[in-house]
């Protein structure tokens, strides 16, 4: 039987319509009816599914959900709490960004390595910080401080805000462009494709590498991933492009195209997703659920997953 033949999939889909549908104009600027396939062929069975989880484990559920730039993670995260709370499940957001290191940490870190000129590779994240977060939330602490992260403060180089206090977590979604991705054979990295082109690129990418290997105690909190998967890694520079050209046609600051390239190539140069992710969404054991991503923002995904 197909899920939206069960009553009260339809019922649930009928209750949460008016909430999405505001959440439609107001974050997305897009109608309703144009985004009802995917609330209904993704997102609710996704919601459904991570609820089942959740009761079946007795316990919080971290759910890590990875993705680059312009998959849509922070909106599939938003909606999924949406669907949550109406099936009784309060649900964290929470992003890899959050668990970055304060500005005056990240200065000497420059000092240190001026090649982390942007925050975001590996070792800009203060992984303590994410490891107690998770532990206490896996073990049913409540109140938890939740850090946050203002990517505004200091002309856009960010800074730590004043952290969340969060009680009653069921379900952690537990977003970010590398969460979840390992450590690849480092002989790898001698044929590397662009933009990782010159002798000195390959050190900074196996440094990354290297440095990757960190965050496996954080992964290991993790009891599912789910990968955000655009069918062609390249769209994420487009998609990037659009997004900026948006904001300054709305009268916001943004990038230019060149700026976009020069910050999009940074990260391709630290964890390439064609060595890193691809691996990863071919690997029987590695990841529980692919989402593929066409350059039009549609998505599907296997239903087998969903029964």
């Amino acid at each position: 039987m197909n899920l939206w033949e069960q009553p009260a999939s339809a019922g649930l889909l009928n209750s949460i319509f008016p909430t999405f549908s505001q959440f439609c104009q107001t974050n997305l600027n897009k109608p309703p009816v144009e985004m009802l396939g995917v609330l209904q062929d993704l997102w609710l069975p996704l919601g459904i599914k991570l609820a089942s989880q959740r009761q079946g484990l007795g316990r919080p559920l971290i759910q890590g959900i990875l993705g680059g730039q312009g998959t849509g993670k922070t909106t599939m995260c938003q909606i999924l709490g949406l669907i949550l709370q109406h099936l009784g499940y309060r649900t964290l957001c929470l992003s890899l960004d959050d668990l970055y290191k304060s500005y005056s940490d990240r200065l000497v870190l420059t000092q240190q390595d001026p090649r982390l000129i942007w925050r975001g590779p590996p070792g800009t994240h203060d992984l303590d910080l994410g490891l107690n977060l998770l532990d206490q939330i896996r073990q049913g602490k409540s109140p938890v401080s939740v850090p946050r992260f203002d990517k505004s403060a200091h002309h856009g180089a960010g800074d730590r805000t004043t952290p969340e206090i969060v009680k009653d977590i069921d379900i952690v979604l537990f977003e970010g462009w590398f969460v979840g991705v390992r450590p690849v054979d480092p002989d790898v990295l001698n044929y590397a494709p662009p933009p990782i082109l010159t002798a000195e690129d390959r050190v900074f990418a196996r440094d990354m590498n290297r440095r990757l290997s960190e965050y496996l105690p954080l992964w290991q909190r993790l009891d599912s991933l789910i990968v955000l998967y655009p069918t062609d890694y390249r769209c994420s520079m487009v998609w990037r492009q659009q997004a900026e050209q948006q904001m300054i046609a709305a009268g916001k600051l943004g990038m230019s195209d060149a700026e976009i390239e020069e910050f999009v190539n940074y990260f391709w140069r630290s964890l390439h997703p064609e060595l890193f992710i691809t691996p990863l969404v071919t690997s029987p054991t590695a990841v529980d659920l692919v989402i593929s991503i066409n350059s039009d923002h549609s998505m599907s995904a296997d239903s087998s997953w969903f029964r």
